[in-house]
């Protein structure tokens, strides 16, 4: 009996660590992995609950952290929403918030077009810290926590990758690139993993901000990779999927641009044998993770900018057509759909009854079951 319940809670322990985090989506992408994986299962036909409008656009997308929304606009605006659609206080940052908030332990993290990143307290949006960069940020900070220590890490176009104490917003290291860091870096275990526009995927020590490894790839990298099982997944500007081995550095696998191919500016979606990644030419594709084989395509009337979040049956994602929709991640079969008004570039925050997503015209939505 006790050798059955250990294998129980072993099991539960992979499968939460597989699935990601349900009660909160403190970081962009549900887990420092960015995998965008939920293990709440997505009702079939969600509806409205209620919409909050900032009245300036945004490009940002949304966290949840305690039953509190977070957020950024065009205009500099941080909010904190409840669960009821109140906003709970509002911080002017002084430069468009661009990038995803990040919640760690008691503060949330913003990085905005002037360089800064701000450290705020997540109850009362007070600011607990500031910490320069010489150009604009427009990646969400991420975390890593090891041997005791933890870090706030984010890319700025001033080419470096930072690393900062979270209490205090100390210097504790930086990593130099040769061009932009668009997107925001991933953690697994003792990796840092990030991409930027001078085409290398990077690995760094989270300890000592060691670059480990560089991984060529020749091409602008504008997003993040997603981590799993020791492999990164990426699209770059090009139009190119690929899965790269994290232990060989090698390329495992990769998938050539369509011939009516945009960018891909979104980030993977990793399930158990499944990455889905949405591209400007306007298809959401879901490949095999272990090949890189075509499993389905699903095409939309605009381009696919936002990141998909997967659960264990259904796809999220939203289009700058403006719909939302959710699909069947066995075939890619349209379940459901909603039209937002609005275009929406963002990526969704999935909680156990609830998801979020923000519209261009600077909406925050929050839909749930019936």
């Amino acid at each position: 009996m006790v050798k059955l319940i250990a294998k129980i809670l072993l099991l539960f322990a992979f499968s939460s660590d597989l699935y990601g985090q349900s009660s909160d989506w403190s970081v962009f992408r549900g887990k420092p992995d960015l995998a965008g994986r939920s293990g709440s299962e997505i009702p079939e036909a969600p509806v409205l609950k209620w919409s909050v409008s900032t009245g300036a656009s945004t490009k940002s997308s949304p966290v949840v952290n305690e039953g509190t929304i977070y957020f950024g606009n065009d205009k500099g605006t941080l909010y904190a929403v409840s669960s009821d659609g109140k906003i709970r206080w509002r911080f002017e940052s002084g430069s468009p918030v661009e990038a995803p908030p990040m919640v760690y332990t008691d503060k949330v993290y913003i990085g905005s077009t002037d360089g800064v990143l701000q450290a705020l307290n997540k109850q009362t949006g007070k600011m607990a810290w500031s910490f320069k960069t010489d150009n604009k940020i427009v990646g969400s900070a991420n975390f890593w926590s090891a041997a005791k220590r933890t870090g706030v890490i984010f890319g700025s176009y001033d080419y470096f990758l930072y690393c900062v104490d979270p209490s205090s917003g100390k210097l504790l290291w930086k990593v130099e690139t040769a061009n932009y860091i668009n997107g925001t870096p991933a953690v697994a275990g003792n990796r840092i993993v990030f991409g930027g526009c001078d085409g290398m995927i990077r690995i760094a020590d989270p300890l000592s901000g060691k670059e480990k490894d560089i991984i060529e790839i020749g091409v602008y990298i504008a997003s993040s990779p997603a981590l799993m099982n020791d492999k990164a997944y990426f699209g770059d500007y090009d139009g190119t999927f690929y899965c790269v081995d994290l232990v060989s550095k090698q390329i495992l696998w990769d998938v050539p641009p369509p011939e009516d191919s945009g960018a891909i500016l979104a980030i993977p979606a990793v399930g158990s044998n499944s990455v889905v990644i949405g591209n400007e030419d306007k298809y959401l594709y879901c490949f095999n993770a272990s090949d890189g084989k075509l499993r389905w395509k699903y095409r939309t009337n605009d381009r696919i900018t936002g990141s998909a979040v997967v659960t264990g049956s259904k796809v999220l994602f939203g289009s700058t057509d403006g719909n939302i929709f959710i699909l069947g991640l066995a075939n890619g079969k349209k379940l459901w759909s909603f039209n937002a008004g609005s275009a929406v570039s963002s990526s969704p925050a999935v909680t156990d009854d609830r998801f979020y997503f923000l519209t261009e015209d600077g909406r925050l939505i929050s839909f749930g079951s019936k």
